[in-house]
């Protein structure tokens, strides 16, 4: 048997079987605007650390 027949045994068999299944977990959509949010979010509190940091080293006297 070659190689290509195998592997294509091995696919359509593993495909079949993922077909029957009819709980595969969650959507995507869900799951990428959650990490999406969470970004915002990280992205927001980098961004008010940042400004807190500047704001305390420009109280520094004699800052350049």
């Amino acid at each position: 048997m070659s190689i290509l027949s195998y592997l294509h045994v091995v696919v359509t068999t593993r495909l079949a079987e993922l077909r029957r299944d009819g709980e595969r977990g969650d959507s995507p959509v869900p799951t990428a605007v959650i990490i999406a949010g969470l970004v915002a979010v990280a992205v927001a509190v980098t961004a008010a650390a940042l400004t807190k940091a500047n704001n305390w080293m420009t109280g520094i006297p004699n800052h350049p």
